[in-house]
């Protein structure tokens, strides 16, 4: 009997080789995670300017809107914020009690603009921490950046808790009356300020988590000799 010939393995026509689909996956994998590297740093961006509005503007609490009925003096009118108190007495120009030039907060809220501030320094410091991109691994990069940004979310959450439990101050009895006291408000409410200030507590812990997921990325899915082209497209970006 005649042993069977065994077929030659069969090729298939217009199929890539293995090497060539690997290198494709690999170039879809980068710039994957360049997308991904460019929204963060933007998100990031725009979370700083925010916590710069939230340190500037005098609307973290303000009085409600209510009808005056004639009956004994108008209540005041306006907003508070961390360094001035504007009081709307010659509207449309709010007369207002202070202001960021001069670099000091309203007395009952030094502790909270501290805070508001070395979250504002923590945060910019990760957007000026980009540029070790061209001289350390990103992995590292984005590593340096997420604790910055669990920083920066974790003085703003103190920040907004010692908040409330400094309206019992003379500045809040002025504008919102008398029956103000630690987290009663008396006559006014939170405004977009603070509300501002909350939204950013939740930004942070998002950016953080997001950026030890991409360095995790990048050292477990990219081999070594990629990983230089990795950061370099990440800075073309």
């Amino acid at each position: 009997m005649k042993r069977p010939v065994s077929e030659p393995p069969r090729m298939y026509v217009g199929a890539p080789p293995l090497a060539d689909l690997s290198r494709l996956y690999q170039t879809e994998f980068v710039r994957s995670v360049r997308a991904v590297g460019v929204l963060w740093a933007v998100c990031s961006l725009c979370f700083a300017i925010l916590q710069v509005v939230v340190l500037v503007q005098p609307a973290w609490v303000g009085t409600r809107g209510s009808v005056h009925l004639g009956v004994g003096p108008a209540p005041p009118s306006g907003t508070l914020g961390l360094f001035e108190v504007c009081v709307e007495l010659d509207w449309p120009v709010p007369e207002c009690r202070g202001g960021l030039s001069s670099l000091s907060p309203l007395p009952s809220f030094q502790s909270v603009a501290v805070l508001v501030g070395v979250s504002l320094w923590a945060v910019w410091t990760s957007i000026l921490s980009l540029s070790l991109f061209r001289f350390c691994s990103a992995a590292t990069v984005y590593k340096i950046c997420a604790w910055l940004q669990l920083t920066a979310g974790f003085c703003l959450a103190l920040a907004c808790l010692l908040f409330p439990d400094s309206w019992e101050s003379p500045e809040m009895r002025a504008l919102c009356g008398d029956s103000v006291g630690s987290f009663s408000p008396g006559n006014c409410s939170v405004h977009w300020a603070y509300i501002l200030a909350l939204l950013g507590i939740l930004d942070a812990a998002i950016l953080a988590t997001l950026a030890f997921v991409l360095a995790n990325r990048q050292d477990a899915l990219l081999p070594p000799d990629s990983k230089d082209v990795t950061t370099g497209l990440l800075m073309s970006a």
